[in-house]
């Protein structure tokens, strides 16, 4: 049964993160940064692999661009869950193609193992990431030669950073170009769409503090 948890920005989204995934002490995490590498700035990696550490969660490093075959399988295969970074959707595609590191996780993803997106990597999970074109430079990857069929392990796309500053324009035009012909999830960077089995639901990290705070 699938179970996903795709945010914005993980560290902004955390507390919901363990009210939906349980105590996460001592799992194995392969972290993977890819999405991150044509970017200027990738404070986000840091601070979504501190959360994760934060939670007690062992995090191992799998920088799927340069990392061999083997590396690639016998990491994915060791972890109790998947995490993938934002940056640039387009070329973490690339990158995952190239590989084949998308049809491994999404074979793990098809047996139940925990799969966390963070803006890209919550994207990349989208039928086609054609729409990203408004967030992200497609030109960052060149072998995809215009084709951006993702992984479509979900049936819907996510929007993330909704209205949050520097993309609110940017998901703001997605929005409207795209609101009659894709199943759009838009979030903001304190959400996530989780998905358990066919059930999917936008959680807030503010809905679950507040609710942590009323039962004081």
């Amino acid at each position: 049964m699938k179970k996903l948890f795709l945010a914005s920005y993980f560290s902004g989204a955390a507390s919901a993160f363990t009210a939906f995934a349980g105590d996460c002490n001592g799992k194995k995490v392969a972290f993977i940064p890819t999405a991150s590498l044509p970017e200027k700035m990738s404070f986000y990696v840091g601070a979504d692999r501190k959360a994760l550490l934060k939670l007690g969660m062992e995090v191992e490093d799998l920088e799927v661009s340069t990392a061999a075959t083997g590396e690639i399988e016998a990491k994915i295969a060791a972890a109790d869950c998947i995490f993938v970074s934002g940056g640039n959707t387009f070329f973490l595609l690339q990158e995952l193609r190239r590989t084949g590191a998308d049809k491994l996780i999404a074979a793990h993803i098809e047996i139940g193992k925990l799969y966390i997106g963070a803006s890209a990597g919550s994207m990349v999970l989208a039928p086609n990431i054609e729409y990203v074109k408004h967030m992200d430079k497609p030109t960052d990857a060149p072998e995809l030669n215009g084709d951006f069929a993702a992984l479509g392990i979900v049936p819907f796309s996510v929007v993330p950073h909704f209205a949050n500053f520097p993309f609110k324009k940017a998901t703001e035009k997605i929005v409207a170009s795209y609101s009659g012909t894709l199943d759009l999830r838009p979030i903001a960077n304190h959400q996530a769409v989780t998905v358990v089995g066919d059930k999917i639901e936008v959680v807030s990290a503010e809905a679950k503090k507040k609710a942590a705070k009323e039962k004081k």
